[in-house]
């Protein structure tokens, strides 16, 4: 069945986006070591993405919930997103399409034996799910009108979205582009692999009455070079997604990052002191040079 595998690939990439911005998720990973052991607490670790007593703390509206740790929590568990923003009228509209969509799913496959209306169904609840984890991140309460998390969860939900997000639409059309051409060449690697493939089946098995001129040799060439691609199109997919995911969490960051013309250089004599002079309060001399300094 192709359903399950198409929803197995988008979990997959899922959370190999989220994976590279648990830091960012962090407000705390931006802190830095210095100073005594106790000034550091466990949460100043940009590895500890998600707690479930964090998690269950911000359910019962006792702490704010990061909007990564609040998603990753409503991928495992439905409707959170909606109960942390207290807005419990949708409970029973998600738990509703689910289960009719699921059980609708089930029964056209089991009972009366309609596999495609059954992929439908299925492709329902899909898109209840997804819908349900887009609502979330919609209405994340926040007063920053560019929230990095925000824009990376948009961009891993829908690639092109975050940029979007940040008023960056120029960036959609190369993205989708990079996306659309790495899913066309992954279906036409993989076709033309099945092919030889099937092919060096056929040659292999003196009972098929195969009587094409491909040998065997070249057969297994071909396959081999078409699965290498295919591969390499896989490779590339999941990169252009995982990149737009991460352009749209650094762009979001640097959206009150001042620019102005005020840039000016100044060049000045100055004392160089060695760099060991101070740690290993050495006697070397200090030299007379020059100091370049510029303001931006």
């Amino acid at each position: 069945m192709k359903f399950p595998k198409f929803i197995a690939a988008a979990l997959l990439l899922l959370a190999l986006a989220a994976a590279p911005l648990r830091g960012q998720f962090k407000t705390e990973a931006f802190s830095n070591g210095f100073g005594s052991s106790g000034d550091v607490s466990p949460d100043d670790s940009t590895e500890n993405l998600f707690s479930f007593k964090e998690f269950f703390a911000g359910m019962g509206h006792k702490r704010e919930l990061k909007p990564g740790t609040l998603f990753a929590g409503s991928v495992m568990m439905i409707g959170s997103q909606q109960i942390y923003e207290r807005q419990y009228w949708k409970l029973p509209v998600i738990y509703g399409g689910l289960a009719a969509t699921v059980a609708g799913g089930v029964l056209n496959r089991t009972v009366w034996d309609r596999p495609k209306v059954s992929n439908w169904c299925f492709a329902a609840a899909g898109l209840v799910y997804w819908g349900t984890l887009m609502d979330g991140v919609v209405n994340y309460p926040t007063d920053n009108p560019h929230h990095p998390g925000k824009a990376a969860l948009y961009s891993v939900l829908c690639p092109g979205l975050g940029q979007a997000y940040n008023g960056e639409y120029w960036k959609i059309p190369v993205y989708w582009g990079c996306l659309i051409g790495s899913a066309h060449y992954l279906n036409l690697y993989q076709m033309n692999y099945k092919r030889y493939k099937r092919i060096y089946r056929e040659i292999s098995d003196p009972d098929s009455g195969y009587s094409g001129g491909i040998t065997s040799e070249t057969a297994v060439y071909y396959r081999d070079i078409y699965r290498r691609y295919r591969d390499y199109s896989i490779l590339a997919l999941a990169a252009f997604y995982l990149l737009q995911a991460v352009d749209a969490n650094v762009f979001a960051f640097m959206q009150d990052f001042e620019v102005n013309d005020d840039l000016s250089m100044r060049i000045s004599p100055s004392v160089i002191t060695p760099d060991t002079a101070f740690a290993l309060q050495s006697a070397a001399p200090s030299a007379v040079g020059l100091s370049l300094g510029i303001r931006f």
